[in-house]
């Protein structure tokens, strides 16, 4: 049963189907694993929903900060952003199916040594931390109070993890570090700022990844969500976002063997300066 990894989707449903046929994908023998993000500023995000969702347990996926946005407008909170191109899906017949599905994914997968997230994992977390971390965030998004952490769920305090956090404030750090983290400092604060490549970024920030002693290294981390890190496949880390959605390609990893598939992706959006 090959599993592949693709990255960021945002509504890019003709590039995934071409992806699909490349790898001859069989959703009776193969799985996918989705990093998030499968949804906005792209042509068709109703559709990548939709057939997301009609493939069952043939594909996993994680939440991204713009599925996070899409469900938080969906209840009345934060603002729309230009770029976006939600209204299909919240204008159509079946949102309420979609979005009560997505809400149901998991901010972070593991099996075995693998562990799939959008973003980032904190450098003080293990593998196990990450996977209890997420579970507390799940529980709110999956339970009958969501509405009360999409109401604060937007800001970028508190910028480091403390086992001592209670609240919106603990979830509001897990969340941030599994669909926005790029950059960190040694010790774990977060930046949110600068989305370039590693080697642009300001004095005393490291890629998450980079930190010294990070505790998740033992496991191969696969990620999105950072388009100008581009395509890295190496032994502790696999980052799938190769810019479909700015006229890249799209990517898929096979896990098994580490072999990339990719297909070339129009450009439908300009990446912000």
């Amino acid at each position: 049963m090959p599993t592949y990894a693709i990255g960021d989707l945002q509504g890019c449903q003709d590039s995934l189907l071409r992806l699909l046929d490349e790898i001859r994908f069989d959703p009776a023998a193969d799985r996918l694993w989705l990093v998030g993000d499968l949804v906005n500023r792209g042509p068709d995000s109703l559709a990548v929903l939709r057939f997301v969702k009609s493939l069952g347990n043939a594909a996993i996926s994680v939440l991204g900060n713009h599925d996070l946005h899409l469900l938080a407008l969906a209840e009345g909170f934060g603002r729309a952003h230009k770029g976006d191109t939600l209204d299909a899906i919240l204008n159509a017949p079946d949102c309420d199916e979609l979005l009560a599905w997505l809400r149901r994914q998991k901010l972070a997968w593991c099996e075995g040594d693998w562990l799939m997230v959008h973003a980032g994992v904190l450098p003080d977390w293990t593998p196990e931390d990450t996977m209890q971390r997420a579970a507390e965030a799940e529980a709110m998004l999956q339970g009958a109070h969501y509405r009360d952490f999409f109401a604060q769920m937007y800001g970028n305090a508190p910028v480091a993890w403390d086992d001592s956090l209670q609240g919106t404030e603990r979830l509001r750090v897990i969340v941030n570090a599994f669909t926005r983290l790029r950059y960190c400092s040694a010790e774990g604060a977060m930046e949110f700022h600068h989305k370039g490549a590693p080697g642009t970024q300001p004095a005393g920030w490291l890629p998450w990844f980079e930190v010294p002693g990070r505790k998740s290294a033992a496991a191969t981390i696969i990620i999105g969500h950072w388009s100008t890190l581009g395509l890295i496949n190496r032994g502790d880390l696999i980052a799938l976002d190769t810019g479909c959605l700015w006229g890249g390609r799209l990517t898929a990893v096979r896990l098994e063997d580490r072999q990339v598939f990719a297909v070339q992706c129009p450009q439908v959006s300009r990446p912000k300066a």
